[in-house]
């Protein structure tokens, strides 16, 4: 698993202080949607995102293309192709804006996300989980990592019987490929 260099938030601190994906650059974001078939797409500073279920800096989702600004929150970003990416191909092509009403794939895409993070120069999962608390997540523990590393394992199982994350716990290709 990648270095997790980035500093996590304290307890508390305000969800202003989530890193960005302007912070981190489109670049390594981009090159890791691609792996799944999906494609990045920067909006301009201030114009409304497309796609975006919450709307403000929110990340949106319109077919296999994810929208984010340089204020879109990275987990937001993370999130939502995570969704996309745990649909099959042929339910992806007709989604705008709200991916799922189902909570195995609302859990899947919350676990996925994590792990994604991990492969984020600069990030890693323990600071994606605290900009995941800050933010408001919840979860039945009381946090994401808690979440986790204690109470995900229907979301772990989901993904394994789908291919999309390999039994060492990284996430792979649809094809079940591993990934570095």
């Amino acid at each position: 698993m990648p270095s997790e260099t980035a500093t996590s938030p304290e307890s508390g601190k305000p969800a202003s202080d989530v890193v960005r994906v302007g912070q981190v650059g489109f670049d390594a974001p981009t090159a890791l949607l691609a792996r799944f078939g999906l494609r990045l797409q920067r909006v301009a500073a201030g114009a409304p995102i497309p796609g975006s279920f919450w709307g403000d800096a929110e990340a949106g989702i319109i077919g296999a293309t994810v929208y984010a600004r340089d204020d879109t929150p990275l987990h937001s970003l993370l999130h939502e192709a995570c969704h996309l990416i745990v649909l099959a191909p042929e339910r992806r092509a007709a989604v705008h804006t709200d991916a799922t009403d189902s909570i195995e794939e609302e859990d899947a895409a919350c676990y996925l996300q994590i792990v994604l993070a991990g492969q984020l120069p600069g990030v890693g999962r323990a600071r994606l989980m605290a900009d995941m608390d800050a933010w408001g997540y919840t979860f039945r523990l009381g946090s994401a990592r808690a979440w986790f590393e204690q109470d995900a394992d229907d979301a772990r199982r989901w993904l394994l019987d789908r291919q999309l994350l390999a039994a060492a716990g990284d996430a792979t290709t649809a094809g079940g490929i591993p990934q570095s």
